[in-house]
């Protein structure tokens, strides 16, 4: 999954961008209070996205 389109899920789902990392952002959804960290890769692997966005509740 592009990064971009990732991006567009969480932010859809109200999470937001909490602070950029070394090699890492970290996103936010603010109803949970759950933190994911979200690689900087141009590509993010599917199954990881789908962890990140399980895990945000922005399915």
């Amino acid at each position: 999954m592009k990064r971009k389109d990732l991006e567009k899920k969480l932010r859809k789902a109200g999470c937001y961008l909490k602070r950029e990392g070394a090699s890492h952002s970290l996103w936010i959804n603010p109803q949970t209070g759950v933190v994911e960290a979200v690689p900087r890769h141009a590509e993010v692997k599917e199954m990881l996205a789908k962890k990140i966005l399980k895990s945000l509740n922005a399915e």
